[in-house]
């Protein structure tokens, strides 16, 4: 206990007799922990961030027929096959079932039928969003159905119209809603219910593919895929590689940058907290040589060091990483247009760093535990 006691009060000594100079490796350190929390967590939320960018795309997941060919008639899978799907996948992730058929479309004004795809999907998972002001129960003894912006351009169709659907001698009714402009093939779309679709298409609980919406790295949606090939294999489960590989590569190229910049702030840091330990080191020289020469071992010299040197790394990330997280909200709201949001795991691991880069860059306060007491007092170390 004595031991313990003038341990600590050596320790306080060493912070009281140099200020100045401790001073500017607290606020080196700080720094970095400032820099380095701010930096891991965009990085974090870079992931969830252009996860959730890319699910806006679309689905990442097709499961289609395995067959692509039928004497019957089109392929589809039973719709059954929707709940097997779902039961399969993660949290957060979605699975919607679509019936696509080709027919004659008419609108109330309109002199001649255009022909449109139709994709039959559950009225309850349209977005509603697109749907604008319109409600998901029947308006008017119809059903609801949106409309894409190049389907509604060759309609001339405006808001709350009325369309007819025929497919041979079957025929549906639907109240319109235009949907914007996407830039795909969903503009050229008409998006109803799948009960509705499957009535025109004369296929009972039938759909042509299951669109599935994942979010996770590649390699966790590659996973999923795995999953699903097994559990369903009389279907064909593949990935959009095209959105899957695009994410991986902006994310790997965002994640490598933000990596990078971390190890530089760090290594620039441990040069600037080795430099003003090298001027430490000069000036305490005297106080080494004093406790050696009354008996003090190597061994405890060394861990005053490490000490003082864990607990201004302590100090500097305590402080620094909280301003970091602060700052990484700033970051995120100017250069993304989002502000990132606190990640707890960072506050731990930037802080963690800071103490490691401060014992490190503490090797020429460990180089004074060498140092001979008679070659201090004699004026030659």
């Amino acid at each position: 206990m004595p031991d313990r006691k003038m341990f600590w009060r050596i320790v306080r000594r060493l912070f009281a007799a140099q200020r100045g100079r401790l001073l500017v490796i607290l606020l080196a350190l700080g720094a970095s922990a400032a820099l380095t929390a701010a930096l891991l967590n965009l990085q974090v939320d870079a992931r969830d961030r252009l996860t959730k960018e890319f699910r806006v795309f679309g689905a990442n997941i097709m499961v289609a027929p395995r067959d692509t060919k039928s004497s019957e008639g089109a392929v589809t899978l039973d719709e059954s096959i929707v709940d097997k799907v779902r039961q399969c996948l993660p949290p957060r992730a979605s699975a919607d079932s679509y019936l696509y058929l080709v027919v004659a479309v008419s609108a109330a004004d309109s002199a001649q039928p255009v022909t449109a795809v139709i994709a039959g999907k559950r009225i309850e998972r349209i977005d509603q969003s697109a749907l604008k002001s319109a409600i998901a129960t029947p308006r008017d003894n119809t059903s609801l159905c949106l409309v894409g912006a190049k389907a509604a351009q060759q309609l001339n169709l405006q808001p709350g119209a009325r369309l007819t659907l025929k497919n041979d001698k079957r025929e549906e009714a639907c109240t319109s809603e235009i949907a914007d402009s996407r830039g795909d093939a969903q503009d050229s779309q008409i998006v109803v219910n799948l009960d509705a679709a499957q009535r025109l298409a004369a296929l009972p609980d039938k759909v042509s593919l299951v669109q599935v919406s994942v979010p996770g790295t590649p390699r966790e949606i590659r996973e999923y895929i795995a999953v699903l090939s097994r559990n369903i294999p009389n279907a064909d489960v593949h990935g959009l590689r095209q959105f899957t590989d695009a994410e991986a590569k902006i994310y790997t190229r965002v994640s490598g940058l933000l990596t990078a910049t971390t190890a530089l702030v760090l290594a620039l840091t441990g040069l600037c907290v080795m430099a003003a330990m090298t001027n430490v080191a000069m000036e305490r020289k005297n106080d080494v040589g004093l406790m050696k020469a009354i008996g003090g071992a190597t061994r405890r010299v060394l861990r005053l060091f490490l000490a003082e040197a864990a607990l201004l790394g302590l100090a500097g990330g305590l402080v620094g990483a909280a301003a970091g997280l602060l700052l990484s909200i700033w970051l995120g709201k100017t250069v993304f247009g989002v502000a990132a949001r606190p990640r707890l795991i960072v506050y731990p691991v930037s802080v963690a760093l800071t103490i490691l880069v401060a014992i490190v860059s503490s090797y020429p306060l460990r180089r004074l535990a060498n140092i001979s007491p008679a070659s201090v007092f004699r004026g030659e170390a």
